[in-house]
C-alpha cells in the first residue's frame, strides 16, 4: 500500500446520502483517489506491524491486512451522544455489533492494548455538524477530551472463513476496496440518531451461495449472514457500478451479489442526523486489533 494524494472534500461531497436513488458517491471515485494495492507481505504482518505501518502514514484498504486479526470500524462522539450511539447499535446490531466502547477521552482499547485509536488506522474522517470535513492519516489535532469511541465488528474479519470455505473474494482479486452502497433501509432510531442502512456487496458464484451463507452466519459478532441475496433494487441500490463508498469490483457471469450489513452505517447516522462532531474511520480502512478472527466464531 502506498501513500495516496488528498482529494478536499466538496459541497458535493457533503450533501446528505439519497438511499433510494443511490444517484452520488459518498466518497472519491476511484478516478479521483485511486485504490492503493495491498502490499504483497501485508497478509502476513502482525497487527502491531499493521498499526505501525499506518503510524507511519502507510494508507489503503486493510482488507486481507494482518490476515486471522480481527478488524474493525470505529465512530468518535461526544459524550453527550454516547448514549444515543450505544442505544443505536443495541437497536440495530447487524450493521453495528459493538466490540468495545471507550471511556471518554480514551484512546485506548481492550482489543489492542499498545495502539492509539488517534493514529493507527490507515485514514480517518472528521465530521461536524454532519459534514465531512478532513480525511486525515492522524487525528491527534481533531481529538477531544469527551471523545467516545465504539469499536464495531467489520466484514473483512469473516472473509478468512470464506477464504477457507473456497469462496472468492472479488475486491481483493481485484486489489480494490470492497464496494458498500447506502440502502433504501431505515434503520431503528435512537434518540437523535437516525439513518439508512449502508451494506457491503460481495459477488458469489451460486455453487458457494450456501458456504457464504453458513461461514458468515456463525460469525454475528462481525455483521453475521447477509441481509439480501439477489437484485439489488430490493435494497434501493439502482446501479451495483456507483458504490456510495469503497469502489466497483468486476463480477463474474453468474455471480450472485450477496449484501451484507456493513460497520459504516453509523457515518450515515452522522449524515442524516448531523450530531456537532464526529470522527469514523475511512471506509474500508479498518483499525486492526490483536483479537483473533476465530474468538468470535460460534461453535458449529
Amino acid at each position: 500500500m502506498n501513500r495516496t494524494d488528498e482529494r478536499p472534500p466538496t459541497a458535493a461531497d457533503n450533501r446528505p446520502p439519497t438511499a433510494a436513488t443511490n444517484d452520488r458517491p459518498l466518497s472519491a471515485p476511484p478516478e479521483d483517489r485511486p485504490v492503493t494495492a495491498t502490499d504483497e507481505h501485508a497478509h502476513a504482518w502482525s497487527p502491531e506491524t499493521a498499526r505501525s505501518r499506518f503510524r507511519e502514514g502507510l494508507t489503503g484498504p486493510t482488507a486481507g491486512v494482518a490476515a486471522g486479526h480481527t478488524q474493525v470500524n470505529l465512530i468518535s462522539v461526544p459524550a453527550d451522544w454516547a448514549y444515543d450511539m450505544l442505544l443505536f447499535c443495541q437497536r440495530n446490531p447487524k450493521p453495528c455489533p459493538v466490540l468495545d466502547v471507550t471511556d471518554a477521552g480514551s484512546w485506548t482499547t481492550v482489543l489492542a492494548e499498545s495502539a492509539d485509536l488517534r493514529t493507527d488506522l490507515p485514514r480517518y474522517r472528521v465530521w461536524r455538524d454532519g459534514e465531512l470535513v478532513d480525511e486525515p492519516t492522524d487525528v491527534r489535532a481533531h481529538w477531544r477530551g469527551d471523545l467516545v469511541s465504539f469499536l464495531i465488528g467489520c466484514s473483512f474479519t469473516f472473509e478468512w472463513a470464506l477464504a477457507e470455505a473456497g469462496v472468492p473474494i472479488r475486491h481483493i482479486e481485484q486489489g480494490r476496496n470492497v464496494p458498500m452502497y447506502v440502502t433504501g433501509r431505515q434503520c431503528r432510531p435512537a434518540g437523535r440518531l437516525h439513518g439508512p442502512m449502508v451494506v457491503s456487496m460481495r459477488p458469489v458464484p451460486p455453487q458457494h451461495v450456501s458456504a457464504a451463507l453458513r461461514e458468515t452466519g456463525l460469525l454475528p459478532a462481525v455483521h453475521g449472514s447477509p441481509v439480501h441475496c439477489g437484485d439489488p433494487s430490493a435494497l434501493g441500490i439502482a446501479d451495483l457500478g456507483r458504490p456510495d463508498f469503497g469502489d466497483p469490483v468486476d463480477m463474474e457471469r453468474d455471480d450472485i451479489p450477496m449484501f451484507w450489513a456493513c460497520g459504516v452505517t453509523p457515518q450515515a447516522a452522522v449524515m442524516a442526523s448531523r450530531p456537532p462532531f464526529a470522527i469514523t474511520h475511512a471506509p474500508g480502512q479498518m483499525f486492526l486489533t490483536d483479537a483473533r478472527d476465530e474468538q468470535y466464531r460460534i461453535v458449529a
